[in-house]
């Protein structure tokens, strides 16, 4: 009997719709007002939150690596979980070790760039539409967590540490990505260098947001709560995630 070969591995990472950088947004904000209301909210604290969700990024994150090809749920709810762990991991480092908003920041841009260069010396490419093996997913997966890392740091860091509020940075950050996004438009800019300028943006523009939203009144928010706000922009998640689905369904059927 001849041993089936392993189908080969299509790409694991959706094409680049509006609906991808909302639902990025929108796990953004999810992922510091979720971290946020799991350790304080409901009493877990930082190290209790961090194993639970660490425990939970690691099974889904299993599940993701497992699959031959692209699936919305798996796939968003991986890039959910890597945001409540990224911000849990500069929470920790600033709130639990006193480590400076600078300190973290550097650290995890440098990471972010090693990462970066080991995958290009790797594999000659940094492109999301060549994500078709498991070395090139891991080291995918590995930049999105930095991503989210260095972006609740840069968002701290301009929010709070150097007290500029939550709606000025959401400007500063959306401000950037706009610019980001005309120079591609316009100047024709590296499309694979603009797209992770991009996706680490939309982190402390989408954290500036959800702490904007939940945090108190006497602290620079509007006092809607972490839970209300967790809760509407995960139903906004899973709306656009189950829509997607239903729309790449359709195509794999069309295509066979």
């Amino acid at each position: 009997m001849t041993a089936t070969a392993p189908s080969p591995m299509l790409n694991k990472v959706p094409e680049i719709f509006l609906s991808f950088w909302i639902i990025k947004i929108l796990a953004t904000t999810i992922g510091e007002t979720g971290a946020d209301f799991l350790a304080f909210r409901m009493g877990l604290g930082l190290g209790g939150t961090s194993l639970v969700m660490g425990a939970a990024l690691l099974a889904v994150l299993a599940l993701q690596l497992h699959l031959r090809r692209y699936v919305p749920v798996v796939y968003w709810l991986t890039v959910v979980l890597l945001s409540v762990v990224g911000t849990l991991v500069t929470d920790n480092l600033s709130d639990s070790l006193g480590v400076s908003l600078f300190v973290s920041t550097g650290v995890f841009a440098a990471l972010l760039a090693a990462t970066f260069a080991v995958w290009f010396a790797s594999e000659r490419t940094l492109s999301i539409h060549t994500i078709v093996t498991r070395r090139r997913e891991l080291f995918y997966w590995a930049a999105i967590l930095f991503t989210f890392a260095l972006g609740t740091a840069a968002g701290d860091l301009v929010a709070e540490r150097l007290a500029w509020g939550y709606g000025l940075s959401a400007i500063i950050f959306g401000s950037l990505i706009a610019a980001a996004t005309a120079s591609w438009y316009l100047f024709r800019v590296n499309v694979v260098l603009v797209f992770w300028i991009a996706y680490v943006l939309t982190r402390p523009f989408g954290a500036s947001i959800g702490d904007l939203l939940s945090q108190p009144t006497t602290s620079g928010g509007l006092g809607f709560g972490a839970a209300p706000v967790s809760g509407v922009f995960a139903l906004g998640i899973v709306s656009l995630v189950l829509f997607l689905t239903l729309r790449h369904r359709r195509a794999v059927t069309a295509e066979t």
